[in-house]
């Protein structure tokens, strides 16, 4: 397999072990999906679709798609997270399994319907090419759906100053022996998401404009999901991040057309159709 960072996804294997998702209320769960997928066009589908979802972690958002569609494709670089995908979608007959990396996609070229990639390819050293190797398993007209860290081009100075903190604090953990990360994901989640999160919502009840305040987005999120973020951000090696314009012109020139990028959280979801 190549294109991948072999101890990220190393720690995605721990991750979602960790945090299966079993323990996410099913409507966080759904409304986390509908979230991601706001621009997704669902209705040019047929209901016999065949698509994939490329990196697809513990299956959260293979479970709530393949309902929609005649078949999906859950493919991921880890065989432990693999197995946590076939252990959560046992119950999803449509469902087929691939443990490979986004430059080895076991798929014809030209043969989906759809396809998705959410919170994945900025974890690959080369982003730019894991788009292509999505584009070309697409038909012509084909959607993809992708979701990448943003650059925070959209925040203030002292934002992305308070970023660089904490991506050197990143630097630092993601290094860390697998049950060490853990604790420390686990004492962030406790004494910075939660407070944080927690007051961001005390503060938008009292009429507050909150969506520069950090962590803002976690306000009616559950301590899991925050446990679980804090894992995924804090306890990952490789990570990238894009700004808008970045976004567009990998899309663009992946293959995609009509291609709009989100301008509502999260940041940056964007979706095109192979030309």
């Amino acid at each position: 397999m190549s294109n991948l960072d072999p101890k990220t996804v190393e720690g995605f294997g721990h991750e979602w072990s960790r945090f299966d998702q079993s323990g996410l209320r099913a409507d966080e769960a759904q409304k986390a999906f509908d979230l991601y997928f706001r621009l997704f066009p669902w209705s040019s589908l047929h209901s016999q679709a065949v698509g994939f979802d490329l990196g697809c972690g513990s299956g959260r958002w293979a479970k709530l798609a393949a309902p929609r569609v005649g078949t999906i494709h859950c493919i991921d670089a880890s065989a432990e997270a693999l197995a946590v995908a076939r252990r959560q979608l046992e119950d999803v007959p449509n469902a087929v399994f691939h443990h490979a990396s986004v430059a080895d996609i076991p798929l014809p070229d030209g043969s989906m319907d759809f396809g998705y990639s959410l919170g994945v390819l900025h974890h690959v050293p080369d982003t730019a090419q894991g788009i292509r190797c999505c584009v070309a398993k697409l038909k012509k007209g084909a959607p993809f759906l992708v979701y990448l860290y943003y650059a925070f081009d959209n925040r203030p100075a002292w934002f992305r100053a308070l970023w660089r903190v904490s991506d050197a604090g990143r630097a630092l953990i993601s290094r860390l022996p697998p049950p060490l990360r853990t604790v420390f994901a686990d004492a962030i989640a406790a004494g910075v998401y939660f407070p944080l999160a927690r007051t961001a919502a005390a503060l938008e009840k009292a009429g507050l404009d909150v969506e520069t305040f950090p962590l803002w987005a976690y306000r009616h999120g559950s301590f899991y999901t925050m446990r679980t973020d804090a894992l995924d951000r804090f306890g990952t090696r490789l990570e990238q991040r894009f700004t808008r314009p970045q976004v567009h012109d990998m899309m663009e020139r992946a293959g995609l057309v009509d291609v709009a990028v989100g301008d509502e959280f999260p940041y940056w979801c964007a979706v095109g159709r192979r030309a």
